[in-house]
């Protein structure tokens, strides 16, 4: 099981915290605030109160013997920083660290960081794509060219086969699985026969889905 150091507890660490709390993962919690470590201790393994920009501190917390150190402190960028820093300095193995701007990106990336999530530049781009076309259910961005549609199937495709359809020779997109009163199907073969009541699952590049969902 891996363990992870979570610094930061506010809105986003705490929902980062509830879901490893999901996922069974050990997890070791750090903030400077009293009320935010005792409102997320039923959440975590073991948290504590303390200072991230502290060398002192965080050698003590024995960095090295977490697999990943996630930094989530969204109102203090200048600690932020410190942190991703210091952590990385302590030998930290790896460190991923919140930006709420793009030149908080970039310095993080050159001063510690391993990975940098950006919670509100992902979560527009998810938004902005969601909202082009009713077609839309979810969507994950993998890179530039190729991303992950979940999809309402259009009426003419209702009673057809994958098959019958072969859409990935025609507009190279593949279907990952096929979804149905809430229940992500992963088994599916040629035969599959697709309905309104169902969704789907394909993984291609963005302007081929849109060219065959005509979205």
């Amino acid at each position: 099981m891996r363990s992870i150091l979570l610094i930061g507890l506010g809105r986003f660490g705490r929902h980062i915290a509830m879901k490893l709390n999901d996922l069974n993962y050990q997890v070791m919690a750090v903030d400077n605030r009293e009320e935010r470590v005792d409102a997320a201790l039923h959440l975590v393994t073991n948290a504590q109160i303390g200072d991230s920009t502290s060398e002192e501190f965080l050698s003590e917390m024995g960095v090295r013997n977490f697999d990943v150190c996630i930094v989530t402190i969204g109102d203090d960028f200048q600690s932020s920083l410190e942190t991703a820093s210091l952590l990385k300095e302590l030998g930290a193995k790896k460190v991923i660290a919140r930006a709420s701007r793009g030149v908080q990106e970039k310095f993080l990336l050159r001063n510690g960081a391993d990975e940098v999530v950006y919670p509100e530049k992902q979560l527009a781009s998810w938004t902005a794509i969601r909202c082009t076309s009713e077609h839309i259910l979810d969507y994950i961005e993998l890179d530039r060219d190729y991303s992950i549609f979940e999809l309402t199937i259009p009426e003419t495709w209702s009673g057809k086969t994958i098959l019958q359809l072969d859409i990935r020779k025609k507009y190279g997109i593949n279907i990952l699985g096929i979804r149905e009163k809430g229940k992500l199907n992963m088994d599916i073969i040629p035969d599959t026969i697709l309905s309104r009541e169902k969704s789907i699952l394909v993984l291609g590049k963005q302007k081929a889905v849109q060219k065959c969902f005509h979205i």
